[in-house]
């Protein structure tokens, strides 16, 4: 995709027939921005900033050490005079592949994504990230920031991408050809925002477990938090979780037919933790009547008590070795609990338990109005320059419902139209799979690859081959479907290879 016209004529000038060199990006004119460093990066010596170490914990990007040799950018931008957006920008010093891939964030972002962008960079792309404009992973700076709070909701992400592209054609003498951005979690709702809002930033975009909309995702924590932690004869031990797991799997397996340790549809699982309640004195083989009752709302969608209307998705059941995230307390997850203390109250003391499940969440939603929440159904835009939107969900997904993204898809089908929505959106729910990776089903696969050969090539996706990997060995692999097929097994072959399955409307 092009840069702005502005940018070429008033920044590239000269720049836009010749590269430049990297050390010479340090004194490129952007505007409302600027330019902090410009270094050139050898090979494999790149070290994630204040950690001084060569490797990172994050199944993104386990390690640095054999990046190759790239120009690293750092600007600083200010939209508003309250903006502090910090980006960075990676550019191949060889072999770039002409493209560029923006990377998201996660939970309350204020990092950069390094080892996304590490991935990216692998690929022989340009790449860029920002800390959306603040720094820490807590959501206390939106309190009496209202410009840093459309910061983090859109403007940082928009406004990074349009000087990365600037930055890219200053240092290659040319603009990148193709756009991508890929993300999940908050990742995957900044990918929606960037499609609904600014449709044409990218060609592609990947929106993995979006955390969307932002305000029911929220609720949800509240909601699950309101059911396991305010009552302590509500709260659920770890210890029980496997317990419970293992009865809805007994219960569901087998349900599509195919008994193999994952629930391809989990809403048609009807399983009722009542089985579990204890006979007599609680004990670690079964649960008590508030236990029960704990169960059944967090398998409850965040519900309206006086109209009865579900607010937002359950959690599904096959999630419960996850729980401990939203369910293991003392307090509810800090990114459902930020966003009503310091966005929607405005009050850093603001007391949980006393959430009105009726008229809090439409005062968030009136608080949000649409400045983070990305639900717009109308792609139009997006979709009038052939931009695909490739959307990804574990149904064991532990934070986010994955009803979230089926919804999403869903409005937009009706919004613009099935054949539209056919040609330029795919959704794939991933049996098994917790938040963006992990859990017990197969979470490993190039959704970047198969968005190449979508906007690239014309060949849209019809099932995306997955593995479970476990201590680097491929234990099993599975075609992911579009939805609403499923993945149903042949009749004949090892259930472990996904040759043996195809893709099937249920």
């Amino acid at each position: 995709m092009k840069i702005p016209i502005l940018f070429c004529t008033l920044i590239l000038g000269a720049a836009a027939v010749s590269a430049a060199t990297c050390d010479s990006l340090a004194s490129l004119a952007l505007p409302d921005a600027t330019v902090t460093s410009a270094r050139a990066v050898a090979p494999g010596a790149f070290k994630q900033p204040g950690t001084g170490r060569e490797t990172v914990e994050d199944a993104a990007g386990p390690t640095f050490k054999d990046l190759p040799s790239f120009c690293r950018v750092t600007a600083t931008l200010k939209p508003s005079s309250d903006s502090d957006i910090k980006i960075e920008v990676w550019l191949p010093a060889s072999g770039w592949n002409q493209k560029y891939q923006a990377v998201g964030n996660g939970g309350w972002a204020g990092v950069i994504s390094y080892a996304a962008m590490a991935n990216a960079i692998r690929g022989g792309y340009a790449t860029s990230s920002t800390d959306t404009g603040h720094v820490g992973g807590r959501g206390t700076f939106a309190l009496g920031h209202p410009e840093k709070l459309v910061d983090f909701g859109y403007r940082a992400v928009h406004e990074m991408t349009v000087k990365a592209k600037a930055v890219i054609a200053a240092y290659y003498g040319s603009a990148p050809k193709i756009s991508y951005w890929n993300g999940c979690s908050t990742g995957g709702r900044q990918g929606l925002k960037e499609a609904q809002r600014f449709a044409d930033d990218f060609d592609g975009v990947i929106a993995g477990a979006q955390a969307n909309p932002r305000t029911g995702v929220a609720f949800e924590g509240m909601w699950l938090a309101m059911a396991t932690l305010k009552d302590p004869a509500s709260n659920l031990p770890k210890s029980k979780y496997s317990l419970i797991h293992n009865a809805v799997l007994e219960a569901c397996d087998a349900k599509d037919g195919l008994k193999d340790g994952l629930i391809d549809d989990p809403r048609k699982c009807s399983w009722d933790p009542k089985v579990l309640e204890c006979k007599g004195a609680d004990g670690p083989t079964c649960l008590t009547t508030a236990q029960v009752e704990a169960v059944r709302k967090i398998y409850t969608p965040a519900t309206n008590p006086r109209t009865g209307k579900a607010i937002f998705g359950a959690l599904q059941r096959g999630s419960e070795l996850g729980w401990a995230t939203q369910a293991g307390g003392p307090e509810p997850n800090n990114l459902s609990l930020d966003q009503f203390r310091y966005v929607v109250f405005k009050d850093p003391n603001w007391d949980w338990r006393t959430l009105n499940l009726d008229s809090d969440y439409e005062r968030a939603v009136n608080v949000d109005d649409g400045l983070i929440d990305a639900t717009d159904p109308d792609l139009s835009a997006f979709f009038g320059h052939k931009g695909k939107l490739l959307m990804y969900h574990g149904w064991a997904d532990q934070m986010v419902s994955p009803m979230s993204s089926i919804n999403y898809y869903q409005s937009v089908i009706q919004k613009m139209g099935k054949a539209k929505v056919a040609d330029s959106v795919r959704l794939y729910m991933v049996p098994g799979m917790a938040h963006c990776r992990g859990g017990e089903g197969t979470d490993k696969f190039d959704v970047v690859g198969v968005m190449e050969q979508w906007v690239e090539k014309g060949k849209a996706p019809t099932s995306i081959l997955a593995s479970r990997v476990t201590n680097g060995k491929v234990e099993r692999t599975r075609p992911l479907c579009s939805y609403p097929q499923i993945a149903t097994y042949k009749g004949s072959g090892s259930i472990d290879d996904a040759a043996n399955f195809s893709c099937k409307v249920p």
